[in-house]
């Protein structure tokens, strides 16, 4: 840990290695995401960055063709040995154990420049003597890390004492292998303090691209929208959707729930009624739902944030924790309103009863969604790339 420590002190210049080769050509570009299974929010930034660079190989641990886009697929992709893992579709998350080695296993002998997107192990890659490794962080391992009891409440038998074992030890390696990275950038600012925490080093912030424009399509609709709450997240157990379905029946309100995951019995056992779960959406459906909703509820500690930002981008306004990647979205009584995290279902309530009385301007809400567009991510990434290494100008361009 303490060469970590020291990492952090250091200037990046002292982090990059020898580039002179750049100065002669453009330098050779290998990308590398965790795995590619569907177009969730780190595979719209593994498009957006591929963007760039057009003629990029893509390294993943496994690919399951027809699940991402169709630009990403453009790519040539290379996986790891696990994508011929029995029962890979169904149970890859089983091969965690085998994560590192595999990721440690691609050969980048031939890359100059390391571009990573990383939520797992992407970061452990290991580049080339004198190549330069850029690593989009959305997060440090959130079930290795300060939320392994909430995604593993049970805590005794000998499966979880297996499970604490391989953790602890993922934990090691997570921390030794951050430091082949000579340059994080982070989603938020609250995962830049994690990587902080954690790797003990730096990271600068570039908001994720989000798609306002979809969702910004004029004015919402003229009659008075209904009195709903809308959530829009996987149904798992560090989103506490508990507290949504608690605070609406308080507040005799309807909530509905947009997303599918592990614990949908469970939350279909405590909503009543006024709740309804509709698993997952056309985005054209989600669209509709976030124009009419009363306000967007969000009583996770997210990372960032993406539909929070696509709530804003329809003039709805936000309720949520005042924790985690919302706090670079929103401010409290202009976007929305936030409640202490410790405060529970009666704060959440409380917000939701705030929020639903101050009446927000949805023009104001959608200017602020505008600061997250894809434009604005590619410019502020571009700047960051240039910032830290200036030999990249021949391929970013003007």
């Amino acid at each position: 840990m303490s060469g970590q420590i020291s990492a952090l002190s250091r200037p990046i210049s002292a982090l990059r290695r020898p580039i002179s080769a750049w100065r002669r050509r453009p330098p050779r570009v290998a990308l590398v995401h965790d795995w590619l299974t569907g177009m969730r929010g780190g595979e719209k930034v593994l498009e957006a960055i591929a963007g760039l660079f057009p003629d990029a190989p893509i390294y993943t641990l496994f690919h399951f063709p027809g699940s991402v886009s169709a630009a990403i697929e453009s790519h040539p992709i290379r996986t790891s040995f696990l994508q011929r893992a029995p029962g890979l579709r169904r149970h890859y998350r089983r091969y965690l154990p085998l994560f590192p080695a595999a990721i440690e296993d691609f050969d980048l002998a031939d890359f100059e420049l390391v571009v990573s997107t990383s939520h797992c192990v992407a970061k452990g890659v290991i580049p080339a003597p004198g190549a330069l490794h850029l690593c989009y962080c959305h997060t440090p391992m959130r079930y290795a890390w300060d939320q392994e009891h909430a995604y593993f409440p049970k805590r005794r038998g000998v499966g979880a004492r297996i499970r604490g074992l391989i953790l602890s030890r993922l934990r090691t390696w997570d921390v030794s292998s951050s430091d082949r990275v000579d340059h994080f950038l982070a989603n938020s600012s609250f995962v830049a303090h994690r990587i902080a925490r954690y790797y003990r080093r730096s990271a600068e912030v570039v908001a994720p691209p989000v798609d306002v424009e979809y969702f910004d399509v004029g004015d919402p609709p003229a009659a008075p929208r209904p009195g709903y709450c809308l959530s829009v997240a996987a149904l798992a157990p560090y989103k506490r959707h508990e507290l949504a379905i608690e605070a609406c029946a308080s507040l005799d309100l309807d909530l509905v729930v947009v997303g599918d995951g592990p614990e949908r019995s469970r939350l279909e056992r405590l909503g009543g009624p006024r709740v309804r779960l509709l698993g997952r959406v056309s985005s054209s459906e989600l669209r509709q739902l976030y124009r009419e909703a009363a306000v967007f509820v969000q009583p996770g500690i997210e990372d960032f944030g993406i539909a929070a930002v696509e709530a804003l981008a329809c003039g709805t306004p936000v309720v949520g924790a005042a924790a985690g990647g919302l706090l670079d979205i929103v401010e409290d009584g202009v976007h929305g309103t936030l409640f202490p995290v410790d405060s529970g279902a009666p704060g959440l309530a409380q917000a939701i009863d705030k929020a639903l009385a101050l009446g927000f301007n949805p023009l104001n809400l959608r200017e602020r969604a505008v600061g997250f567009s894809k434009s604005c991510f590619l410019q502020r990434l571009q700047a960051a790339l240039r910032s830290r290494c200036p030999e990249l100008e021949p391929v970013l361009g003007a």
